[in-house]
């Protein structure tokens, strides 16, 4: 096969995700490539430089001397062929399609406040946005970047934190006038405290009871996908509702939501991250200010 016809980058890149992923399988995946091609142009790759690069086991790969000095040289080629695009297209102008996927919560009080922003500093990306709280597969959903509320789990996602909020039980004037004020987890019993309708790292709701502090779970007749809908259900008089700080403030100072249970023993903090696949150190320019972005104003509390 004549050099000029072997994308040797596009191999170089596949031999990378390989390495790094610790697999044919994960590296076809982050590819858009099938398993079995992805072993195929591992097999071109070493029978055109005539060396093995990989051991392949049931379990594993194992890379030889010579797959380890490809592998780093091909990391630095990647890198100097990346810097070279980017001085090419300049970094201060980047260009392309964002897909962010997100809590309703989050989408609503704070990102649709500040990518006005954004677009007026970056008029050469476009952002699609899907709003759900659901925990989603990024290379699934093809997202780029994901927010995320409470702890981060062990992945190949890498997280840049967004800051932490409190979570606060609060119900609306109508309702409490209605069903009167709780002050211990007893007061709950003949509460409707509406839920997520789907399972939650913190689903509980720690609450006060004399002396001590008890967990309670969520029971009532409403549970709702997102935040925004449980926020919009408490307004409305139909519960109690345990929601982020920064989704409620302003209800609260408005007087439409009133914050009940409040106790410095039982207050619970949720931590938000904008999460991203890695890529081996190279994040496409576009991506990289985004995430620079909400670092600096996408921030909660």
């Amino acid at each position: 096969m004549a050099r000029q016809d072997i994308n040797r980058s596009g191999e170089m890149e596949v031999f990378v995700q390989v390495v790094e992923r610790g697999g044919f399988s994960a590296a076809a995946r982050v590819s858009r490539m099938t398993p079995s091609a992805v072993s195929k142009l591992v097999a071109r790759l070493e029978t055109r430089l005539g060396t093995r690069l990989v051991n392949r086991s049931t379990r594993k790969l194992l890379l030889t001397p010579e797959g380890r000095a490809f592998y780093e040289r091909s990391v630095r080629i990647l890198a100097d062929m990346d810097e070279a695009e980017r001085s090419a297209a300049s970094l201060d102008n980047p260009r392309g399609l964002i897909r962010i996927n997100t809590s309703a919560a989050y989408g609503t009080h704070v990102l649709s406040r500040i990518l006005s922003r954004f677009l007026c500093d970056y008029p050469g990306i476009s952002v699609e946005i899907v709003q759900t709280d659901l925990v989603v597969d990024l290379l699934a959903e093809r997202a780029d970047i994901a927010v995320r509320a409470g702890p981060m789990t062990s992945s190949s996602l890498i997280a840049r934190k967004l800051g932490d909020t409190q979570l606060m039980i609060v119900a609306s004037p109508d309702y409490l006038a209605r069903h009167g004020t709780p002050v211990t987890a007893n007061d709950l019993e003949h509460h409707c405290r509406l839920g997520f309708g789907y399972v939650r790292a913190f689903s509980d709701w720690d609450v006060p009871q004399g002396d001590g502090i008890v967990s309670v779970p969520v029971a009532g007749r409403v549970s709702a996908s997102d935040g925004e809908a449980l926020r919009h259900l408490a307004i409305g008089g139909t519960g109690l509702a345990r929601l982020a700080a920064f989704t409620v403030r302003e209800d609260i100072a408005a007087g439409r939501l009133v914050q009940v249970l409040d106790d410095p023993r039982t207050r619970r903090i949720e931590a938000f991250h904008a999460v991203y696949v890695g890529q081996g150190g190279h994040l496409p320019a576009r991506i990289r200010v985004m995430l620079d972005f909400l670092s600096e104003h996408g921030r909660v509390s």
